[in-house]
């Protein structure tokens, strides 16, 4: 696997190249998280489906704030690629790293005393708080080996190598599979299983990630550049820390979200976890388009090229636009046979679950263009150099969540609930939109310098 410059070529052929491979990692990611929620929803039982729903925003928001400082280090990193720095590419992917230990440590104790207290503040229920808890626990003694793969990962990618990513998940996903068949079913670890599965599947692919950045050259660092450098590190932290904390935000109003699901009972739960189940995959190529166009927007951004800049987004945008309108007919006419992977077809109550989960998957299909929207020009903004606009954005995501989901039922029932995602998107995406243009249209390089 090699370094790719993007700062030469077609600008939609260099996205997409890119976005490809990550596209096809993404899937296989996905893969084993919906794997994890079949064999759960199918061998496990209804409430254990429901105890990992209950869990899985807690979750996001531990792990999101790990990754969302290693996507912001990987903006100095791919500014410094672009601008063909290469002794600064090496310093800032050791301290990168450095930084990344010290977060995960500072997480994983967060994680482990918070658990309980906030499963019972968002009234999980009785019936499924052992299992969730179970649940998160374990996944949370992970964090180091999430924190391995996202940091190696994301400094691939700010390289232009999206290929060593996608393998790495293809080694995951089989691992998981594996596992999970093992320890589910097999076993009968129900949960504990699950996470386990996970976690070693997820071990795998960072030693693989591992494997191959000590050989290449753009990011093999030596023991000289993990000196403590502190002006790089309070940059690396500036970039990185606007995004965890816009990870943190929107975690935050997920689970108040959560809570107010939480009070629906079981099989509503159930349900909701079935659909948020898929929601990897709706945003799998989303994603991916994110990552293609971050590391564009930096090495161009790094290498002055405002132009190119430009043409790369507006690339990006159309090819966001067609793909989510086909994600969602794809879905919209075989979501019932999909959903029905997550649900034990003996369950007594199968199909009011399965009511629940095609409710919210059509209300989240009606809006996905606009969470397509949001990475495009989220990811511009972020390559760019600016991560502060990007965690405002978190803030209106928020906003538009807890809004919805506290104020929607009142005239909808239960089914309000289910506009909160579409809703936090809108507000998300807006902000975004209008900040892009603005900033695009002021950059100018003849007079000022990228930050580099």
């Amino acid at each position: 696997m090699r370094a790719t410059d993007m700062t030469q070529g077609k600008p939609a052929r260099l996205i997409m190249a890119f976005a490809l491979p990550m596209m096809a990692g993404n899937v296989c990611q996905q893969l084993y998280t919906i794997v994890d929620g079949a064999f759960v929803g199918r061998f496990a039982g209804i409430d254990a489906l429901a105890a990992v729903g209950a869990a899985d925003w807690l979750c996001w928001l531990f792990l999101a704030s790990v990754m969302g400082c290693t996507q912001g280090f990987s903006v100095l990193i791919s500014q410094r690629f672009g601008a063909g720095d290469a002794g600064g590419v090496r310093r800032a992917a050791a301290m990168s790293v450095v930084l990344t230990g010290m977060i995960s440590a500072a997480v994983i104790v967060l994680s482990q005393s918070l658990t309980g207290p906030i499963l019972r503040a968002l009234h999980t229920p009785a019936d499924i708080f052992p299992q969730a808890a179970l649940y998160l626990r374990i996944i949370m003694c992970g964090v180091p080996i999430y924190a391995a793969y996202n940091v190696q990962a994301a400094m691939l990618r700010a390289v232009g190598d999206s290929k060593t990513p996608l393998v790495a998940m293809l080694i995951a996903s089989g691992v998981n599979i594996a596992l999970d068949g093992l320890f589910v079913i097999a076993f009968h670890w129900s949960v504990a299983g699950a996470a386990a599965a996970t976690l070693i599947a997820q071990g795998s692919a960072a030693v693989y990630c591992f494997s191959l950045v000590r050989r290449m050259p753009a990011l093999r660092f030596g023991r000289g550049d993990l000196k403590w450098d502190g002006a790089l590190a309070r940059r690396l932290m500036y970039l990185g820390s606007p995004m965890a904390a816009q990870n943190v935000i929107i975690g935050l109003g997920s689970m108040v979200v959560q809570r107010a699901i939480n009070g629906c009972g079981s099989i509503f739960i159930a349900g909701f976890t079935a659909t948020n189940k898929l929601y990897g995959m709706m945003e799998m190529a989303a994603v991916s388009y994110g990552g293609a166009i971050a590391a564009y927007a930096g090495q161009n951004y790094g290498a002055g090229k405002k132009e190119r800049l430009k043409n790369g987004v507006r690339a990006g945008v159309l090819m966001a636009l067609v793909t989510s309108f086909a994600i969602a007919l794809i879905l919209f006419l075989s979501g019932r046979a999909v959903l029905s992977l997550f649900v034990d077809p003996e369950a007594a109550r199968k199909e009011e679950v399965l009511s629940v989960a095609l409710r919210y998957l059509h209300i989240m299909l009606g809006g996905l263009f606009t969470l397509y929207l949001l990475y495009v020009y989220r990811s511009a903004l972020q390559g760019m150099g600016d991560t502060v606009t990007p965690m405002l954005s978190g803030g209106a995501e928020m906003v538009m969540r807890i809004s919805a989901a506290l104020l929607l039922p009142l005239w909808l029932g239960q089914n309000g609930i289910f506009f909160a995602e579409p809703a936090a998107w809108a507000g998300a995406e807006v902000l975004l939109m209008v900040t892009y243009y603005h900033k695009i249209r002021k950059l100018s390089f003849s007079n000022e310098i990228p930050f580099l």
